[in-house]
């Protein structure tokens, strides 16, 4: 029997709901097991453990990231940003997609807050400056973190 591999999906939610969609039915076409916010509640910091285990029992993470940073954690980062800190933590393979034209997104789907824009534009860098997509995946308008030069 082949293994079914348990791929958590993050990103914020409902601006990115449809991307959510199409990366979830993706994993189910592979035969993967998917695992998400729109599996269990709400985050806040009394469902962090049980969000944190089930990370820490997947066998990977996805990460969705466009122009919103997301809810904030009382550590001053957002759930979102904590999530993938967890996967990185935990050992597990993470695969990050970073929208290529955030300028382009409807308003409503764009941190106006000049605070959490900074704090988005921040994760962006690390997430790129991991080069965490080995491969030139990309589904438009989303594209993995750019390789850094050798």
């Amino acid at each position: 029997m082949n293994k079914r591999y348990q791929v958590f999906v993050s990103s914020t939610f409902k601006d990115l709901a449809e991307e959510r969609m199409e990366v979830i039915k993706a994993l189910l076409e592979l035969d993967c097991i998917p695992c998400g916010m729109e599996y269990f509640p709400a985050a806040s910091e009394d469902s962090w453990s049980y969000i944190s285990s089930l990370i820490k029992q997947c066998d990977y993470y996805v990460l969705i990231v466009a122009g919103r940073y997301g809810s904030m954690t009382a550590d001053g980062i957002s759930f979102t940003q904590k999530e993938y800190q967890c996967a990185l933590d935990s050992g597990v393979p993470v695969l990050a997609f970073v929208r290529a034209d955030v300028e382009s997104l409807p308003i409503k789907k764009v941190d106006d807050d000049p605070k959490l824009k900074k704090k988005l534009d921040e994760f962006v860098t690390q997430l790129k400056a991991k080069n965490l997509s080995k491969t030139n995946l990309s589904f438009s308008p989303f594209m993995p973190p750019k390789p850094t030069p050798s």
